[in-house]
């Protein structure tokens, strides 16, 4: 019998014969107790009558299988003669129990160098029915292309397995939805959150905002130079940065806000020691292993007039020239040469 059967549906069941005549065969059927079926007794147009079981209340497969009930005849003699027969009623399946999963929303971390083909989540679902009713697929439903492209779902063990590599800069979560159905067509749903956890795979990069080339040799310690930006695409500790200059300049780094840095004089400059000035500016993270990387400032210097000629005889103040008092007119007495240290107009020297 299904178990969709509505009570009141009858079964007919095999009558009885008794080889006597007369009262000694008049027969009474009764059926042992049962709260799911009873027994009826429908009469034929010739006068017999067959006995018939009928259903009382719904049946469940799921809290019970089968029932075994005696059918037994009485006739009418004295004593009475009885027969017996067994009737065991098996309850057939009927696809009245979707699948089930153990939870609704499943959340799992998944580090974004997992590399593909690493199992994500075994999902199972159970179903209560039997046969082709439990028998479950899985799927995942209608989702964005992305979550697609990266996952995939085995339909018959439920297990995710990811299938591209992740990128936590990228997209750092994922939302998979995904269903069971069983073999008559009931489904269930769920939902798989999956966390992508960062991976120190980013160096910081560094970008120069502004520099400020040629500067006044004259320029104020604490000038600003050059402005610059540095981001790291990680999160957390593997996100954070310090900066820090390489080289021997007289200049400094100095943190600014929203990852910004400014570079600045640190001592008075010098073009005619120094006419450019080179330094490294280096970023840091501070994941495990940390990552860097480092971009170069060329500072040109450019000229101040403030250097004074000097006579290549520094040392004297004064010179002394001994002359006869008949060298003609016009005579070279003596020749005196001066220098500038700066350039340009600046280091060009006049004599007067």
């Amino acid at each position: 019998i299904d178990e969709w059967t509505p009570p009141g549906a009858r079964f007919p069941l095999e009558m009885a014969h008794d080889a006597d005549v007369g009262s000694n065969s008049l027969l009474s059927y009764q059926l042992t107790s049962n709260p799911s079926f009873y027994l009826a007794m429908k009469e034929s147009p010739d006068g017999s009558k067959q006995p018939e079981l009928v259903l009382e209340r719904a049946l469940d497969r799921e809290k019970q299988t089968s029932f075994d009930l005696v059918l037994t005849v009485v006739d009418g003699g004295d004593p009475a003669r009885t027969g017996t027969v067994q009737v065991r009623v098996n309850v057939t399946d009927a696809n009245d129990n979707p699948p089930v999963f153990a939870k609704d929303r499943y959340r799992v971390s998944l580090r974004e160098d997992a590399p593909p083909g690493s199992a994500v989540l075994n999902l199972s679902a159970s179903d209560a029915d039997a046969g082709t009713n439990a028998h479950i697929t899985y799927a995942f439903e209608k989702m964005p292309s992305k979550a697609l492209q990266k996952f995939v779902v085995d339909a018959e063990s439920g297990t995710i397995t990811l299938q591209e590599s992740l990128d936590f800069e990228d997209t750092s979560a994922f939302s998979l939805a995904v269903e069971a159905r069983d073999g008559g067509g009931l489904v269930a749903h769920c939902k798989v959150e999956v966390e992508v956890l960062d991976v120190n795979d980013n160096p910081p990069e560094i970008t120069i905002l502004s520099l400020s080339s040629p500067v006044p040799e004259d320029v104020p310690t604490g000038t600003v130079v050059a402005l610059l930006k540095v981001r790291d695409r990680d999160s957390g500790e593997n996100g954070q940065v310090s900066c820090e200059l390489s080289g021997e300049a007289p200049l400094s780094i100095v943190a600014s806000s929203g990852g910004s840095y400014k570079v600045v004089t640190a001592s008075a400059l010098d073009r005619e020691q120094a006419a450019e000035q080179r330094v490294t500016v280096v970023a840091r993270d501070r994941g495990r292993p940390a990552l860097w990387s480092s971009t170069e400032l060329v500072l040109e210097v450019s000229d101040v007039n403030d250097n004074a000629p000097v006579f290549s005889e520094a040392a004297q103040a004064e010179y002394t020239v001994r002359v006869a008092e008949d060298v003609p007119v016009g005579s070279v007495l003596v020749t005196v040469t001066a220098t500038a240290a700066d350039e340009g107009l600046n280091g060009h020297v006049k004599y007067s």
